[in-house]
Order: structure tokens, then C-alpha cells, then sequence
């Protein structure tokens, strides 16, 4: 089947914008730019603006169990940690989400994912981290790599050692997810991440786990500097990691040492817009020649499946350019997975498109909490038409 979307009066291919165009598509595959081929489908763009669909490169989608009682604590002031106290947190979602069955999981994960693609989402990454022990770790990866064959997205399943049990020490903990999770995980994850941060796993914890999962052939990714500078952002580029993600307390010799490395810098504004802390600074990481992918971080404790939101508060609030905002939740997101086949409007790449009923990029930070989605487009099909 071959498609032409013709009168796209702003096309932004990846890295620049591109004014009255036409894309045509065959077989799920970008052909041409700007040429006017004979297609089986024609779509009128109408003078509205195209881009690649979003690339949402840190989620944790699959769980159990809201956690809508946590905004009164929120307001009140109380932090992360208080909150986990309090009963809240990563330990009440591992509870919840051991209860659910494979089928609730999947079953409620289809109805995000559906919302996030409502918002121009098409290519999504999805952590377990919600099991702790063996069994449940796996189940939902498994429900993870279920997803990734029924949807019509493009899904990848990372393996994220999250939290210590409460019945375990950390450096028991560290042994178990080496011996007994990351043999099994490892089959079914192409990344393996680590909470790196006071509490959870220190240094030399993410570091045996991670270089572990290298073994395995999985590629690595840190939550990093996310509550306190520790080091793990420098663990990162120590390591080789793809991505270091969260980075609110990463310094200015964090920053030169992961551009050295060429690692990623994954920022998630949701995080501190949700929890009311202080943000990345964007505009340093962007000056030290520090690449940057924007991502959701969906989880009970931020809710936020619209990845045009990411891109407003990073401009009103990480003082990132729109351009810049879009290539991050885009093209270097997609290389934060190492996709190279997604991410930008090119030929030869898979034609994963949104039409926003919008005249210009510019209205995405502009038009704050709407909707601007009119159609998703995954391999040249349509998935999504707003009515």
C-alpha cells in the first residue's frame, strides 16, 4: 500500500522545519519528501503542521494500584521519601502490583498506551520495577513483551532494579538480582537501568548490577542525580551507559563528563512539576554539548501520558527552545533506544507521522493543556483520528 500526505504547511523532519511539502510512503517506509508520487491514499494535511510521532524513552506503564491519595500529602509539602513513609510510594505499587494478575496488568496498560497514542506517542519504553522478587519481576516483563506483540506501537521492555525489599539488605538484594532475575530478565529486556540514589542502590550496587546485564548483551541506562549528586551520572560514563535519566542535582563536571562519554541525558520535567522540586538544567547540559531526550516517566506518581506537556514544561521551565524540545522527543529519544529506523521524517526510515491541527510548531508550547492531535500514523497506517 502507498500513502501521499500532501499540503503540510510545516513539516519538522527531525532537525529543521520544511514549509509546504508532501511525504509519500510505501510499505510503512518513507519514499519521498516533496515530490507529488501517485498514491493508492491521499491524506490533505490541510496547511498543518507534521512531525515524526513522540518517542516516549522512559515509562513505567505496567503496574498496579493509583496512587491519587498522594496529592493532599504533595501539597502538604511532604517530600519523596516522606511520602514513602508515610505508605506511599514504590513499596505500595510493588504490593499492588504482586496482587494483579497478568491480565489486569495487561488489560490496564492497554488503556494508557491507548491514551498516550491519543497524544502522538508511537514508540514507547516500558521498565518492570514494580515486582522485586523473581517472579513477579518477570511477570511483567512478560505482559511487557505481550503488549510489545499485540500493539500497534513499537515497545521496548527494560529491566529496572528499582527498590531494596524490605526482608533483604541492599547488597543481598544486589546478589538475588544477579543470580536469580537477570538470567530470566535478560531474555526478555533489551535494557537493564538501576535506581541510583540515597536509599536505593548506591554506586558500587549499580555498578555490579549493571556491569552484570552487559554479560547479558543488555544495554544499560542509570536514574541518575535525580535527589542528591552521588556519582552516579558520572557511573554512567563509566560505565558506557545509553542514557542517564532524571539529572535535577547532576553538576557542571557530571554534564562535561557524560557529553565526553557521549552518554544521553533523559530529562522527565514531569518529575519535579508533580513533586515540586527544582528542574534539570537543560540549558547547561545543551551548552556543554550534552545530547537530551525528553520522556514522560509515566508512573502511579506522575500520571502524565502527553508528551506535549513534556514539551511545554521544558520550554517554560528548562529553558529549552521548541526546536530543541522537539528533536529530544524525537530523533534523540529514538537513539536513546538505539532505534535508528525511527525518530525523523527521512527517506528509507519508518513512517511513524503525526498531524497536529496546528499551523505551526510553534503552537505546541503555546497552546497549553489541549489536545493538538489529529492523527497518528504508525507505519503508514493510521492508528489514531481525532473526531
Amino acid at each position: 500500500m502507498n500513502l501521499l500526505i500532501k499540503n503540510i504547511g510545516e513539516l519538522f523532519d527531525g532537525s529543521r522545519i520544511i514549509k509546504n511539502t508532501c511525504i509519500y510512503i510505501e510499505d510503512g517506509i518513507i519514499k519521498s519528501i516533496g515530490k507529488k508520487e501517485k498514491a493508492d491514499e491521499i491524506i490533505d494535511a490541510e496547511k498543518k503542521f507534521v512531525m515524526p510521532g513522540f518517542v516516549d524513552c522512559h515509562t513505567h506503564t505496567v503496574f498496579a494500584g493509583y496512587r491519587e491519595f498522594e496529592i493532599e500529602w504533595k501539597i502538604e509539602g511532604l517530600s519523596y521519601q516522606e511520602i514513602a513513609r508515610r505508605g506511599g510510594g514504590i513499596k505500595y505499587t510493588v504490593e499492588e502490583t504482586k496482587k494483579a494478575s497478568k491480565e489486569r496488568l495487561k488489560k490496564e496498560s492497554k488503556e494508557r498506551i491507548k491514551e498516550m497514542i491519543t497524544h502522538g506517542t508511537t514508540t514507547l519504553e516500558i521498565k518492570s520495577g514494580y515486582g522485586l522478587d523473581e517472579k513477579n519481576e518477570i511477570k511483567i516483563l512478560e505482559v511487557i513483551n505481550e503488549l510489545k506483540k499485540e500493539e500497534k506501537i513499537d515497545i521496548v521492555p527494560t529491566f529496572l532494579a528499582h527498590a531494596i525489599p524490605e526482608d533483604m539488605t541492599a547488597d543481598e538484594y544486589v546478589e538475588y538480582i544477579i543470580e536469580e532475575i537477570l538470567p530470566k530478565a535478560s531474555k526478555l529486556a533489551k535494557f537493564c537501568d538501576v535506581f541510583c540514589e540515597k536509599g536505593y542502590f548506591d554506586i558500587k550496587q549499580s555498578m555490579k548490577i549493571l556491569r552484570e546485564a552487559k554479560k547479558y548483551g543488555m544495554d544499560v541506562r542509570i536514574h541518575a542525580d535525580e535527589f542528591s549528586c552521588m556519582g552516579c551520572s558520572k557511573l554512567a560514563a563509566e560505565i558506557g551507559a545509553v542514557s542517564a535519566d532524571h539529572l535535577l542535582m547532576a553538576g557542571e563536571e557530571e554534564i562535561k563528563e557524560m557529553a565526553k562519554k557521549k552518554v544521553i541525558a533523559t530529562l522527565l520535567p514531569a518529575v519535579p512539576f508533580v513533586l515540586n522540586t527544582n528542574y534539570p538544567n537543560a540549558r547547561k547540559m545543551l551548552q556543554n554539548g550534552l545530547e537530551i531526550a525528553l520522556a514522560t516517566d509515566f508512573n502511579p506518581n506522575c500520571y502524565i501520558t502527553n508528551m506535549q506537556f513534556i514539551i511545554q514544561l521544558s520550554c517554560y521551565k528548562m529553558r529549552m527552545k521548541p526546536l530543541e524540545a522537539l528533536r529530544s522527543s524525537t530523533l534523540i529519544s529514538a537513539k536513546s533506544l538505539k532505534m535508528n529506523n525511527i525518530g525523523s521524517i527521512q527517506e528509507g526510515k519508518q513512517a511513524d507521522l503525526i498531524i497536529m491541527d496546528i499551523p505551526s510548531y510553534l503552537f505546541i508550547p503555546y497552546k497549553v493543556g489541549t489536545n493538538l492531535v489529529r492523527m497518528v500514523i504508525k507505519r503508514g497506517e493510521i492508528i489514531y483520528q481525532s473526531e
